[in-house]
């Protein structure tokens, strides 16, 4: 048994949760907190003995937070529900506990998009997933892209968390939209204005960086729908803040 604890915020993720748990079933621990799944995200979580617990949505960080709370192991793993553990990693991380020589992993994602894997020379996003539970946390003020901070030293992973959850144009979609809106939210609460430069240019500038930049160009048309997705949503930031002016200013 790998002794570290898992920790995972559910809702309605039946479609990849057993191959996401199945990938950590010889962690020490899982801890699920689902916000009110009406599928069968329960009943897979029950056939691998996960701690589930129910917690009505608080926002991705708190959310995770308190996910993070209820871990007992020295260290632990955030995964979410479309995410699985590639073996190097998990070597990886048996490593790290055994020779304690560093205190978390920056570890890249691998982003399927329509079922497939992005080519091995795109560049990839980083994220800190791994890490020792006393010297990490989140930033509660986020609303979405929420991160981890560890005091310590953090090393850069080769294994990769392979993740699933844009397997239709219309999930992309329909996430970008919901993201977009809570990031609006959480810019106006901090007193930011939306600019005319960044509505004009932020699209163009934001395709250019993920399709050339981040080499999407090398996925061939879905590097392309990817690249154009993620530079529609840049605007509907933008956009988005532009509108909770006008909303603020009429109210």
């Amino acid at each position: 048994m790998i002794p570290v604890s898992v920790y995972i915020i559910t809702k309605n993720c039946e479609p990849t949760l057993r191959q996401t748990l199945a990938s950590v079933a010889d962690f020490a621990e899982i801890i699920l907190v689902d916000s009110g799944s009406t599928d069968n995200t329960i009943e897979i979580a029950q056939e691998f003995n996960c701690k589930i617990y129910h917690q009505d949505w608080l926002g991705f960080a708190k959310q995770k937070q308190l996910a993070l709370s209820y871990c007992k192991s020295e260290w632990v793993l955030n995964l979410d529900g479309d995410e699985v553990v590639s073996p190097l990693l998990k070597q990886e991380i048996i490593d790290c506990v055994n020779n304690n020589a560093v205190d978390g992993l920056d570890i890249p994602i691998e982003d399927y998009f329509l079922g497939f894997p992005p080519s091995k020379g795109s560049r990839y996003n980083h994220r800190i997933r791994f890490f020792k539970r006393n010297l990490g946390g989140y930033n509660l003020e986020k609303e979405v892209h929420e991160s981890i901070t560890v005091n310590g030293n953090v090393f850069k992973a080769q294994g990769k968390i392979q993740h699933y959850g844009e397997n239709s144009i219309a999930i992309k979609i329909d996430k970008n939209n919901h993201y977009s809106q809570l990031r609006a939210i959480e810019k106006f609460a901090k007193g930011k204005k939306s600019s005319l430069l960044k509505l004009i240019f932020i699209m163009p500038l934001t395709f250019i960086k993920s399709y050339f930049f981040r080499r999407g160009f090398l996925n061939g048309r879905r590097g392309f729908i990817s690249s154009m997705i993620n530079a529609f949503y840049a605007f509907l930031k933008e956009a988005k803040l532009y509108e909770a002016y006008l909303k603020a200013k009429h109210d």
